[in-house]
């Protein structure tokens, strides 16, 4: 696992949100990530802000060598712990990044990002033209963000900016002819809120693939 100097708030931020509970995220795939990944050739894989794993563990479970990399240490000794567990410990690697600063090196089959969106300021921006410039040719981008809070929100916890499809396209200006966009979608799914109220939230799907 590589582990590099990162500056003190992120850090902070993430190692409590991490060391407050035994488990964040539910240690499932992303549903959208199986959907729009299954039918891809196995290759080699980034998965950026993997948390503790649940991605990762899936692609490499596929066939696929990951380098997964995140903020929090400790969510990346959850993720190699979940790797391990689930046999395919050898298929992974860790690495810790805060993703502006620095960036895992290579060129990789497949980067996917799955909801690399944060109360904690960043260059998102500059982040997902890295991660589109990580992608080998013939490869593949994934990325999966939140169209907007739920809709049982009535006061957002923060100020966020959701990316539109057409929006986050123009923003990466990702060369012409060099790319084409096999998926733009949004997708409505349930959303219970913490106090059980029903609901649903929306999400954007984006799958592009280089030439």
């Amino acid at each position: 696992m590589t582990d590099l100097p990162l500056p003190a708030p992120a850090v902070e931020f993430w190692e409590a949100r991490y060391r407050d509970t035994d488990r964040v995220w539910s240690g499932r795939p992303n549903d959208l990530l199986v959907r729009e990944a299954s039918a891809l050739t196995p290759g080699t894989a980034l998965d950026l802000g993997c948390g503790e794993g649940a991605d990762a563990v899936w692609l490499a479970s596929r066939g696929w060598r990951v380098t997964g990399a995140d903020i929090s240490g400790t969510a990346l000794e959850r993720a190699a712990a979940h790797a391990a567990e689930a046999g395919v410990g050898e298929r992974t690697a860790w690495e810790r990044h805060e993703l502006g600063p620095s960036f895992p090196a290579g060129s990789f089959d497949l980067v996917n990002a799955q909801y690399l969106q944060s109360p904690v300021a960043f260059d998102q921006r500059a982040v997902l033209s890295a991660a589109a410039r990580a992608v080998a040719d013939g490869g593949t981008l994934l990325l999966v963000m939140h169209a907007g809070w739920p809709s049982w929100q009535t006061e957002p916890p923060f100020d966020a900016v959701f990316p539109t499809l057409d929006g986050l396209l123009a923003e990466l200006a990702l060369p012409d002819g060099e790319w084409s966009v096999v998926t733009a979608e949004t997708v409505r799914r349930p959303s219970v809120s913490p106090e059980g109220t029903e609901g649903f939230r929306e999400d954007h799907v984006w799958r592009l693939r280089r030439a």
